[in-house]
Protein backbone atom coordinates (compact mmCIF):
# COMPACT_ATOMS: atom_id res chain seq x y z
CA UNK A 1 0.00 0.00 0.00
CA UNK A 2 3.02 2.51 1.08
CA UNK A 3 4.40 1.97 -2.32
CA UNK A 4 1.13 2.95 -4.35
CA UNK A 5 0.79 6.20 -2.38
CA UNK A 6 4.01 8.07 -4.50
CA UNK A 7 1.99 6.91 -7.69
CA UNK A 8 -1.02 8.11 -6.52
CA UNK A 9 0.15 11.77 -5.33
CA UNK A 10 2.03 11.85 -9.09
CA UNK A 11 -1.15 11.19 -10.89
CA UNK A 12 -3.06 13.52 -8.90
CA UNK A 13 -0.65 16.54 -9.59
CA UNK A 14 -0.52 15.13 -13.59
CA UNK A 15 -4.62 15.47 -13.45
CA UNK A 16 -4.23 18.65 -12.17
CA UNK A 17 -1.62 19.83 -14.57
CA UNK A 18 -3.63 18.55 -17.19
CA UNK A 19 -7.05 19.95 -15.67
CA UNK A 20 -5.42 23.19 -16.09
CA UNK A 21 -4.23 23.25 -19.43
CA UNK A 22 -7.59 22.29 -20.50
CA UNK A 23 -9.25 25.02 -18.15
CA UNK A 24 -6.45 27.80 -20.58
CA UNK A 25 -7.99 26.44 -23.52
CA UNK A 26 -11.56 26.90 -22.60
CA UNK A 27 -11.22 30.45 -21.25
CA UNK A 28 -11.54 33.55 -23.36
CA UNK A 29 -8.87 35.44 -25.47
CA UNK A 30 -6.89 36.79 -23.16
CA UNK A 31 -6.86 39.92 -25.38
CA UNK A 32 -10.29 42.09 -26.28
CA UNK A 33 -11.47 45.13 -27.08
CA UNK A 34 -12.78 46.90 -24.04
CA UNK A 35 -16.22 48.03 -25.67
CA UNK A 36 -17.27 44.59 -26.36
CA UNK A 37 -16.60 43.67 -22.18
CA UNK A 38 -19.07 44.14 -19.65
CA UNK A 39 -16.97 44.90 -16.24
CA UNK A 40 -19.93 43.75 -14.37
CA UNK A 41 -19.18 40.24 -15.99
CA UNK A 42 -15.53 39.90 -14.52
CA UNK A 43 -16.42 41.21 -10.90
CA UNK A 44 -14.70 38.63 -8.96
CA UNK A 45 -13.41 36.62 -11.64
CA UNK A 46 -10.41 38.58 -13.78
CA UNK A 47 -8.70 41.09 -12.80
CA UNK A 48 -8.72 43.87 -15.62
CA UNK A 49 -5.90 45.81 -17.40
CA UNK A 50 -6.82 48.58 -19.65
CA UNK A 51 -4.85 49.71 -22.15
CA UNK A 52 -6.05 53.06 -23.44
CA UNK A 53 -4.42 55.26 -26.36
CA UNK A 54 -5.98 57.83 -29.21
CA UNK A 55 -4.88 55.46 -31.89
CA UNK A 56 -3.77 51.98 -32.69
CA UNK A 57 -0.34 54.07 -33.63
CA UNK A 58 0.39 55.62 -31.01
CA UNK A 59 4.22 54.23 -29.94
CA UNK A 60 3.26 53.45 -26.11
CA UNK A 61 0.31 51.76 -26.87
CA UNK A 62 2.16 49.37 -29.69
CA UNK A 63 5.31 49.06 -26.92
CA UNK A 64 2.26 48.28 -24.28
CA UNK A 65 0.87 45.66 -25.81
CA UNK A 66 4.40 44.24 -27.41
CA UNK A 67 5.43 43.71 -23.75
CA UNK A 68 1.94 41.80 -22.60
CA UNK A 69 1.76 40.11 -26.13
CA UNK A 70 5.53 38.54 -24.58
CA UNK A 71 4.46 37.17 -20.77
CA UNK A 72 0.81 36.04 -21.56
CA UNK A 73 1.29 33.28 -19.44
CA UNK A 74 1.97 35.20 -16.31
CA UNK A 75 -1.03 37.34 -16.68
CA UNK A 76 -3.07 34.45 -17.43
CA UNK A 77 -1.60 32.95 -13.94
CA UNK A 78 -2.77 36.06 -12.33
CA UNK A 79 -6.52 35.92 -13.99
CA UNK A 80 -5.61 38.95 -16.24
CA UNK A 81 -7.78 40.13 -19.05
CA UNK A 82 -6.45 42.74 -21.32
CA UNK A 83 -8.76 45.18 -22.65
CA UNK A 84 -8.09 48.22 -25.15
CA UNK A 85 -9.66 51.10 -26.52
CA UNK A 86 -8.08 53.06 -29.04
CA UNK A 87 -11.00 55.21 -30.03
CA UNK A 88 -11.91 58.32 -27.91
CA UNK A 89 -14.65 59.12 -30.62
CA UNK A 90 -16.49 56.18 -29.27
CA UNK A 91 -16.49 57.60 -25.93
CA UNK A 92 -17.14 53.81 -24.58
CA UNK A 93 -17.89 52.83 -21.07
CA UNK A 94 -14.88 52.26 -19.86
CA UNK A 95 -13.50 55.43 -21.26
CA UNK A 96 -15.95 57.25 -19.63
CA UNK A 97 -15.72 55.21 -16.16
CA UNK A 98 -11.72 55.88 -16.29
CA UNK A 99 -11.36 59.11 -18.12
CA UNK A 100 -8.04 58.57 -19.74
CA UNK A 101 -5.55 61.27 -21.35
CA UNK A 102 -3.68 60.06 -24.44
CA UNK A 103 -2.15 56.76 -23.35
CA UNK A 104 -2.57 55.41 -20.16
CA UNK A 105 -2.40 51.79 -18.47
CA UNK A 106 -5.03 50.85 -15.80
CA UNK A 107 -4.92 47.56 -13.56
CA UNK A 108 -7.69 46.87 -11.60
CA UNK A 109 -8.69 44.72 -9.45
CA UNK A 110 -11.35 41.45 -9.08
CA UNK A 111 -13.27 43.77 -7.09
CA UNK A 112 -13.49 46.20 -10.13
CA UNK A 113 -11.78 49.36 -8.56
CA UNK A 114 -8.76 50.87 -10.15
CA UNK A 115 -5.43 50.16 -8.40
CA UNK A 116 -3.26 51.72 -10.53
CA UNK A 117 -2.90 54.26 -13.20
CA UNK A 118 0.17 54.48 -15.04
CA UNK A 119 0.66 56.95 -18.28
CA UNK A 120 3.50 55.26 -19.90
CA UNK A 121 4.02 51.28 -20.94
CA UNK A 122 4.78 48.95 -18.00
CA UNK A 123 6.49 45.72 -18.07
CA UNK A 124 4.70 42.43 -17.45
CA UNK A 125 6.92 42.02 -14.29
CA UNK A 126 5.90 45.19 -12.76
CA UNK A 127 2.53 44.45 -13.36
CA UNK A 128 2.57 41.18 -11.62
CA UNK A 129 4.39 42.45 -8.86
CA UNK A 130 1.51 45.28 -8.39
CA UNK A 131 -1.32 42.74 -8.81
CA UNK A 132 0.98 40.28 -6.49
CA UNK A 133 0.55 42.82 -3.02
CA UNK A 134 -3.24 42.90 -3.99
CA UNK A 135 -5.06 41.50 -0.61
CA UNK A 136 -7.38 39.34 -3.29
CA UNK A 137 -4.19 37.91 -5.13
CA UNK A 138 -2.29 37.15 -1.98
CA UNK A 139 -5.32 35.42 -0.33
CA UNK A 140 -5.52 33.04 -3.77
CA UNK A 141 -1.52 32.43 -3.31
CA UNK A 142 -2.29 31.37 -0.03
CA UNK A 143 -5.33 28.93 -0.14
CA UNK A 144 -2.83 27.60 -3.47
CA UNK A 145 -0.18 26.23 -0.97
CA UNK A 146 -2.73 25.22 1.34
CA UNK A 147 -4.37 23.09 -1.18
CA UNK A 148 -1.13 22.16 -2.54
CA UNK A 149 0.29 21.03 1.24
CA UNK A 150 -3.22 18.91 1.40
CA UNK A 151 -2.39 17.03 -1.22
CA UNK A 152 1.29 16.10 -0.62
CA UNK A 153 0.12 14.86 3.01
Amino acid sequence: MKRLIPFVIIGLIAAGAGAETIAAQDEPPIFQPANEVDLNVLLWKKRPVVVFADSDFDPAFIEQMELLEQHQDELRIRDVIVLTDTDPQARGAMRLKLRPRGFMLAILGKDGRVKLRKPFPWDVREISRSIDKMPERRREIRERKEIQGNIIQ
